[in-house]
């Protein structure tokens, strides 16, 4: 047993209890079970198209089925490569189904991340959509293992009749025609197990449940391996933390992707594991947006800053009534002061009683471990620990815990808390640490502070990343990348400030010699990037040095630049 340990921010959880009992179960045994109860209850919702607990859980069974005819069986690991569709969800809980592991990967990846995220995980198949077939099948023969190609299609999921309008669409228009093999149709893998017998449901809460990808300590891409009790307990938990006691019946706008730790197990798997409806969105439109609000009602958002920010740009809500709205979170990135003062504001005056409820987490623990209560918000703070989650402020760099208000690395324990880094032992170690009170906690590598009550405070990262819109972006690949150009000598990227994405990336290039830095370069550059940068992680600015400042040991200082670039940006 360890040392019992302090937990002063439960004095502001009001109606939230301290402890909570967590099944041994599987997801699908939890979702299983939440459709069981609420079978008539609207699991998800597609282009309008709604797909009740029952029918869902037909679904997963019958793709289930499918894997398995494909061959896909116990610890194999399948790579998801979709967009927020019904496909996703089904191949998600199948695969968990029968024990296989989802490797969940951001579909707009280059060629060559993809390359990278099928190697590493060793998947066994990849799901993707038809109009990204090209991308993955150019990387198919530099696999170390074999892999099938799944291909979903959008218009196979939209209800009549826009099913039979969507050939028509531009999005439709811009996919090329798949060629005759090289791949298996979702549909057809789907009705070829149709008389396959599933195995055992014998899957445990402690089984590895999904990969998800991170830059770790070091800020170089992780696969982190997330357990089934880690996704069932942060369902759990944030319904227990929401102050709603229940979901069953709530609609959730589900905007955030479901490859990313926030929108998989807050906008997916929490709404289903308390009975709610996710209401799909593949891509974000802020006239889509706009038009789901008003269309819908969704009574929960979770969100990162620039979705809350498009709120106050999107047309057609200058009169909405929102009064609907129930629940806003905000995560996955810092949300400024200024930005919420002016969403609450735009809340209140469309009828809305709530105001935005800041959290934060990592992708180490899911995604959020720590939520602003319902009526005690403290300026500035990310709020308080959800229940049985501990959070210490240590000295950076050891295992020493820090006096109230005293800044240091913020470190987490709890239910939560990853598995590890796949095929990582020395990152692993690095990361998850036990401390003198016999707890196993992780090292965030972010700044922080808890005052006295435990309302927890955000500084800063301490690992060297990039976040986007939401999404973690690595200097140091993307550095990788820009050198492996012939005109480059050498590079270095950067976030900055960004009004709408928080950051964006900025990228300083030093040519080779004798190579004039020419707006022609920096487009033979940024063309070059495209074939291997992800188009979210892409420098949105690209800066020519004939040399970059150094360090004392002769590494890149990229805080000068930073430091430069915030100059700069102070100046304009």
């Amino acid at each position: 047993m360890g040392i019992a340990l302090s937990a002063p921010w439960r004095a502001y959880y009001g109606t939230t209890p301290p402890s909570l009992d967590y099944p041994r179960l599987t997801m699908y045994q939890m979702v299983r079970r939440t459709g069981k109860q609420y079978p008539k209850n609207v699991a998800y919702t597609f282009m309008g198209k709604p797909t009740t607990y029952a029918e869902f859980l037909d679904k997963i069974d019958a793709a289930a089925k499918g894997l398995v005819k494909l061959g896909i069986k116990k610890g194999d690991r399948v790579t998801i490569c979709m967009p927020n569709t019904p496909q996703a969800l089904d191949c998600f809980y199948a695969l968990n189904r029968i024990g296989a592991i989802p490797n969940m990967i951001h579909p707009l990846s280059a060629a060559q991340e993809i390359a990278f995220y099928l190697n590493v995980s060793h998947s066994k198949a990849i799901l993707t959509l038809d109009q990204f077939y090209e991308k993955v099948a150019q990387i198919l023969p530099q696999l170390e293992d074999s892999c099938t190609v799944l291909i979903a299609k959008i218009a196979d999921e939209l209800p009549f009749p826009l099913n039979l309008a969507y050939p028509m669409t531009k999005s439709a228009r811009q996919v090329k025609k798949l060629p005759k093999k090289g791949y298996t149709l979702w549909t057809h893998m789907v009705a070829a197990g149709k008389n396959a017998q599933l195995p055992p449901d014998d899957g445990k809460c402690d089984d590895c449940g999904a990969i998800l990808y991170s830059g770790g300590t070091t800020g170089t891409t992780k696969g982190i391996m997330l357990s089934n009790l880690n996704f069932n307990a942060l369902g759990l938990q944030t319904i227990a933390a929401s102050g709603f006691g229940s979901v069953a019946g709530m609609k959730m706008l589900s905007i955030m992707p479901v490859f990313h730790g926030f929108g998989l197990g807050i906008g997916i798997h929490t709404v289903l594991v308390g009975g709610g409806t996710c209401i799909l969105m593949p891509q974000f439109s802020i006239q889509e947006y706009a038009k789901i609000l008003l269309k819908q009602k969704p009574q929960l958002i979770p969100g990162v800053p620039t979705l809350f920010e498009a709120l106050l740009r999107a047309d057609g809500l200058q009169h909405a009534d929102l009064s609907f709205l129930k629940g806003i979170f905000s995560g996955g990135d810092s949300l400024s002061p200024e930005l919420k003062r002016k969403v609450d504001r735009f809340l209140k005056e469309h009828g809305c009683s709530e105001q935005i409820r800041e959290g934060y987490g990592t992708t180490e623990c899911v995604t959020a471990s720590c939520l602003t209560p319902k009526d005690y918000a403290r300026s500035g703070s990310i709020g308080v620990p959800f229940p049985d989650t501990y959070y210490k402020i240590v000295t950076p760099g050891t295992t020493d815990e820090v006096a109230p208000n005293t800044e240091g690395e913020i470190c987490v324990s709890g239910p939560t808390v990853m598995l590890g880094y796949m095929d990582n032992p020395v990152e692993t170690a690095q990361t998850l640490r036990r401390h003198f009170d016999g707890r196993i906690w992780l090292h965030t590598g972010d700044l922080g502070h808890m005052d006295q009550d435990g309302f927890v405070y955000f500084r800063q990262r301490i690992k060297r990343m990039i976040i986007t819109s939401g999404y973690n972006v690595y200097p140091s690949q993307l550095e990788n990348i820009i050198d492996g150009h012939e005109k480059v000598l050498l590079s270095c990227v950067i976030g900055i400030k960004d009004d709408y994405r928080g950051q964006k990336v900025k990228a300083y290039v030093v040519p080779m010699p004798g190579i004039e830095p020419t707006e022609e370069l920096k487009e033979e550059i940024l063309e070059y990037c495209r074939g291997h940068i992800a188009k979210y992680a892409m420098p949105r600015e690209l800066e020519f040095r004939t040399e970059l400042p150094k360090t004392l040991v002769g590494k890149v200082a990229y805080r000068i630049l930073e430091e430069e670039a915030a100059a700069q940006e102070s100046r304009s």
